[in-house]
């Protein structure tokens, strides 16, 4: 199996907004803001291959389908869906994926799955023959959005998943799709549901996997936000999430899995560390994945 990192489109989003109570002082030592208080994300996937026999995508990024007014909005800085551009980029087209993995449904990870702009035109799904793992609680909170994230949800989403055929809801640990080869963590404290994926590492030690990869998506963005503290002002419940982020992270280092970035401008994959004091942080970070294989 070999990994590569896909970027879709990038956005600037306000900083204050990204790192919910910390204040500006401390934050824009991590990421510099532009003259708007912005700073710049990724939307970065991660493509496996072969993965349980298949080619297989986790997120798809934000994709181009929004208007253009919407886009300024949002902050999205390409009008072309640079996710396919990526894709290409890495030797795949997005009818080559067997499965996208979504970690939920929020625009800026869901977006990808359709496609690019056109006036007077309906999205349309892409990705013909995938397979789309979605969880329950994902999957009831797009159909039925809270009113404090109901913007942050594709309104004809749910029902072109549905139309599909292909969409999996996933319950549990493991999926129909992909077997054994991809553990799910779930988390509350971002939005219901937030599903994980863990690419189980070749070692084990007892019953435990060792040396895989999660996707860690939105629960720990970036690299600033593996400081268990630091959440968003977008997450549903700070609280719970920072539990969620300490559990989760004593977890991992002692199994040594990596984490995989969507949001870090700059890297895409890092190994964790724990200091005398119990913080977490980072070494050995990488910038983007071509063809690397798992135990790299």
């Amino acid at each position: 199996m070999k990994l590569w990192s896909i970027l879709g489109n990038s956005q600037k989003l306000d900083g204050g907004a990204m790192f919910g109570n910390a204040p500006r002082a401390m934050w824009q030592q991590w990421i510099a803001p532009d003259e708007l208080n912005r700073i710049p994300l990724a939307c970065r996937a991660l493509l496996a291959s072969p993965l349980n026999g298949k080619t297989v995508l986790f997120e798809t990024g934000i994709g181009a389908f929004f208007e253009p007014k919407l886009r300024e909005r949002y902050g999205i800085q390409e009008d072309r869906h640079v996710l396919l551009d990526s894709l290409k980029q890495a030797g795949f087209s997005h009818e080559d994926i067997d499965v996208v993995v979504l970690s939920h449904l929020h625009f800026d990870h869901a977006g990808g799955l359709l496609s690019e702009w056109q006036e007077g035109v309906a999205p349309s799904l892409l990705f013909p023959k995938a397979t789309y793992l979605v969880s329950r609680a994902c999957w009831e909170r797009a159909k039925d959005p809270h009113p404090r994230d109901r913007a942050s949800f594709i309104a004809e989403l749910p029902g072109l998943l549905e139309a599909s055929g292909r969409l999996e809801i996933v319950d549990g640990l493991h999926s129909r799709a992909l077997g054994d080869t991809v553990r799910f963590h779930y988390s509350q404290g971002h939005t219901p549901g937030l599903m994980l994926a863990e690419i189980l590492g070749p070692e084990r030690i007892g019953n435990e996997a060792h040396g895989g990869l999660l996707f860690c998506a939105d629960l720990i963005p970036g690299r600033p936000w593996v400081h268990v503290p630091i959440t968003m002002g977008y997450d549903r419940c700070a609280e719970v999430l920072i539990d969620e982020k300490q559990e989760l992270l004593t977890d991992l280092v002692a199994r040594n899995v990596h984490l995989y970035f969507t949001h870090d401008p700059e890297c895409a994959l890092a190994q964790i560390t724990r200091d005398a004091k119990g913080r977490f942080g980072t070494a050995h970070e990488v910038a983007e994945l071509q063809a690397r294989p798992l135990a790299a």
